[in-house]
């Protein structure tokens, strides 16, 4: 199993943007240079992230983005979940049996990845 490139880049700015305590916009250049990443692709993560509001966006000269006050409740589950979207990484293709005994084994294998996941906040992990 392999999470993609974006959910990397995700996690990483999120937890910058943590770190620094960032209450005011930074611009998606400023965000991109600090992970040496195209801003162009950046821009499209955060576009994810701002869809499940994970961050807020504003525009304009002085835009950019920027954590919402709940920001250390976001669990690593939440932003993988905005970048990777929400289906299961496990599906079936022998036979559709609800009984199947393989499926069952993947999906709680699958259950506790994201217990575990759900349970890391950035808040938590900044404060290690």
């Amino acid at each position: 199993m392999k999470y993609s490139k974006a959910t990397d880049y995700a996690l990483h700015t999120m937890l910058y943007m943590g770190q620094e305590s960032i209450d005011y916009s930074i611009s998606v250049v400023d965000l991109a240079k600090r992970q040496d990443v195209s801003p162009t692709y950046l821009s499209k993560i955060l576009t994810k992230l701002s869809k499940e509001g994970l961050v807020k966006a504003s525009s304009g000269a002085k835009g950019g983005y920027r954590l919402p006050s709940n920001w250390e409740a976001i669990s690593f589950l939440d932003i993988v979940h905005a970048i990777e979207g929400k289906q299961s990484l496990f599906d079936c293709y022998v036979h559709e049996d609800p009984n199947c005994t393989i499926k069952k084994i993947m999906l709680a294998a699958e259950e506790k990845m994201e217990n575990e996941l759900s349970s890391q906040t950035l808040g938590a992990l900044l404060k290690k």
